[in-house]
């Protein structure tokens, strides 16, 4: 068996760390760029790591620009006032959207190339500056992963994949995330265990280190989410939950997700839906249309979430489906495209946009075309 397996150098995970980030990132930089949204600097979450900064005697200067699911226009800008403040460091704070951005910034601050010319695999070109990152949120697993995805001027979620965006650094602190409202934690939360699932599915590059990441992260968030969603306040089940999406996170940036990301991307790129949101109202339709083909991977899965199930593979990988259902439900995401303000005049306009997915796609148990895609989306009108 051969595979090859990445991840981040250095991970901190220490609840109040973000408190002492300064210290933490000295020896790298002297003038970071710090890259976060509002919303993160009107809850306060940035103000002991600023504070560090400051004692630690960096220059740094703090963009919160960031919009969900960045859009290139956002990240040109950010790029540009890095340069500005000629950045030597970049540290991304916040959700996915944060994170993506910067190491996006880490990697075009000293560049020729532009945005555009890094859409894709492997096409950043040269060294980036050192990049540390510190999620706010339980999901997107983006501090340790090699992955960001930009939402382009014609509303196309893009991927820029190379291994520059690897950070330096993760610097995980569940103190951050307590005050996350309860829909930002199980939106977050279920789009982490799409990630452990997904990863554990890839037809492509399924290995075992991944597979063992995927199943402990699933394990974690699984048995956590919906205590953190009704007691935001207990620490240990929100550090379980930055653990797990941090174990995801690493199971899918060597073994890439499938169709549950790609027929949610169009919910993001069109309609400006939470990823984590949209990844949750697409999982249970993609989850029983791969069935047929990946039973025995949610059957193995089943005993992870689902320990007293038993019988066939069939018999185990419904028991599987219906606790995810289960936990989806209890958290309370909305379940249906219709309460988003989605019609089904919209449906054949994200069925094809869908199939444009084809980086995540090919990663699927099963194929998915058009015919499908509009069912899919149907499904959940």
């Amino acid at each position: 068996m051969n595979f090859t397996f990445d991840t981040v150098p250095n991970i901190i995970f220490e609840t109040g760390a973000a408190a002492r980030i300064g210290e933490i990132v000295a020896p790298r930089m002297k003038r970071p760029f710090v890259v976060t949204d509002k919303g993160v600097v009107g809850a306060g979450l940035i103000d002991g790591a600023l504070k560090s900064l400051e004692k630690a005697g960096l220059d740094y200067a703090l963009f919160d620009g960031v919009a969900a699911d960045p859009p290139a226009t956002v990240v040109k800008g950010a790029v540009e006032t890095a340069r500005a403040h000629k950045a030597d460091g970049v540290i991304g704070f916040g959700g996915g959207s944060s994170m993506d951005t910067a190491k996006v910034i880490a990697v075009l601050v000293n560049s020729s190339q532009t945005l555009e010319d890094i859409y894709g695999t492997d096409m950043a070109k040269g060294p980036r500056v050192p990049l540390a990152l510190a999620p706010s949120t339980a999901g997107t697993g983006s501090e340790v992963t090699n992955i960001s995805v930009i939402t382009t001027e014609d509303d196309q979620k893009v991927g820029v994949i190379a291994p520059q965006l690897y950070a330096d650094l993760a610097v995980l602190d569940a103190s951050l995330t307590l005050s996350m409202p309860r829909h930002v934690t199980a939106a977050t939360g279920i789009d982490a265990m799409v990630h452990a699932i997904e990863a554990y599915t890839n037809i492509n590059r399924k290995n075992p280190l991944s597979d063992a990441l995927a199943r402990e992260a699933l394990r974690l968030l699984a048995g956590n989410i919906v205590r953190a969603c009704e007691a935001p306040g207990d620490v240990k089940a929100r550090e379980a939950m930055l653990l797990g999406a941090m174990v995801a996170g690493q199971a899918f940036a060597n073994s890439p997700v499938g169709a549950v990301h790609g027929m949610a991307y169009p919910l993001g790129g069109i309609f400006h839906i939470p990823h984590g949101a949209s990844n949750a109202l697409m999982l249970e339709p993609v989850l029983r249309f791969n069935a047929p083909k990946a039973d025995h991977h949610y059957a193995e899965l089943a005993d992870v979430i689902a320990p007293g199930a038993s019988g066939s593979a069939a018999q185990k990988c419904d028991a599987f489906i219906s606790r995810i259902v289960e936990i989806v439900e209890a958290t309370g995401v909305e379940r249906r495209l219709s309460q988003l303000g989605i019609s089904h005049n919209d449906l054949p306009r994200m069925a094809e946009d869908a199939l444009k997915a084809q980086r995540v796609l090919v990663n699927n148990p099963r194929e998915v075309t058009y015919d499908d895609a509009l069912a899919l989306y149907t499904q959940v009108l």
